[in-house]
């Protein structure tokens, strides 16, 4: 199946590292990039719209259709934020971006990058943790073909990212004795891409994905 995929998130590490990796692959026909800034990125694959307001999709809505992916990279850190706004920039704008492809991509994946330590219990202790797990257990419930919960824990960038998350510039040389002392929570951005790629195309029975599926996948 060749894979017409919608990113967001292009302008982040995350979301950098996995168009990366889906422009890199051979199945991948075309790649759709939403986002509220240019991402710098090239490529005969690539599509951008440039949007500001996430919570108004009506003026692109008409060019978010006859996709089957959809690989949702964007997000904001909850550090110094009280829930409500948190909630607003995490769960309602993720939530109407997707409601919004549904109708239009009956046959679409939906793949939402969370992060470990969500909690879809919601008993949490940690705002964030709650917030997460409240979105992801929403999207699984709305309807599309299959939806997939990515929670990736430390991530190792691909080599050549321009967006890399200033703190990996002080403990990124930790990642191989991470790997190897705490394999559960470590990965790459290359193996997160390759893992929604793989559900794309062949899906999985789980559809909550911890770092340990992460990597599995992206090794079939």
């Amino acid at each position: 199946m060749k894979i017409k995929a919608i990113l967001t998130g292009a302008t982040g590490m995350v979301g950098e590292g996995v168009l990366l990796e889906v422009l890199s692959h051979s199945e991948v026909e075309q790649v759709l990039s939403v986002s509220r800034r240019p991402s710098g990125i090239t490529h005969p694959k690539l599509r951008e719209i440039i949007h500001s307001d996430f919570y108004d999709l009506s003026p692109i809505q008409d060019q978010l259709t006859g996709y089957n992916a959809c690989y949702f990279c964007l997000g904001v850190s909850s550090v110094g934020m009280k829930e409500p706004e948190y909630r607003r920039l995490t769960h309602d704008l993720t939530l109407h971006f997707a409601q919004t492809l549904l109708p239009h991509n009956p046959g679409l994946t939906f793949c939402y990058v969370s992060g470990a330590g969500t909690d879809g219990t919601l008993q949490s202790g940690q705002m964030w943790a709650r917030v997460k797990g409240q979105t992801e257990n929403e999207l699984l419930q709305l309807g599309f073909k299959d939806a997939y919960m990515f929670r990736p824990g430390f991530l190792r960038p691909t080599a050549g990212q321009r967006h890399v998350l200033s703190y990996y510039n002080y403990f990124g040389w930790l990642y191989p004795v991470l790997r190897r002392l705490t394999p559960k929570f470590v990965s790459t951005l290359t193996e997160l891409g390759q893992a929604m790629l793989q559900v794309t195309q062949r899906g999985t029975a789980k559809k909550v994905l911890e770092v340990p599926d992460i990597v599995a996948l992206a090794k079939q």
